[in-house]
């Protein structure tokens, strides 16, 4: 069974404990990132967003200004994964496969 498979599968099976969740956005930021670079430990994985300073084609160095780190367990950077499959199987859906 597939991740995504198991997280709708979970939820379906028990909705009588499935809490309501409620996302106070009251202190949110929005930061810009053109770079993400992700890291990880036995304990965590470590994500890196920042933005990409080089304007110009042809530099022999680029510089990332980071902006933002976040940790996750291995539990949630996996769960998150799967949202974001979720999430870009949806956008190739409407707007056309995002080549690398």
């Amino acid at each position: 069974m597939s991740d995504e498979n198991e997280l709708k599968s979970a939820a379906q099976a028990n909705p009588a404990q499935s809490p309501k969740i409620h996302w106070d956005d009251s202190e949110m930021q929005t930061n810009y990132s053109n770079v993400c670079n992700v890291m990880g430990t036995r304990e965590e994985i470590m994500l890196l967003f920042g933005s990409n300073q080089a304007w110009q084609t042809g530099q022999t160095e680029v510089k990332v200004k980071l902006s933002n780190r976040i940790l996750l367990t291995p539990h949630a950077a996996k769960r998150l994964k799967v949202l974001l499959e979720m999430g870009l199987k949806e956008y190739e859906t409407r707007f056309g496969e995002v080549k690398l």
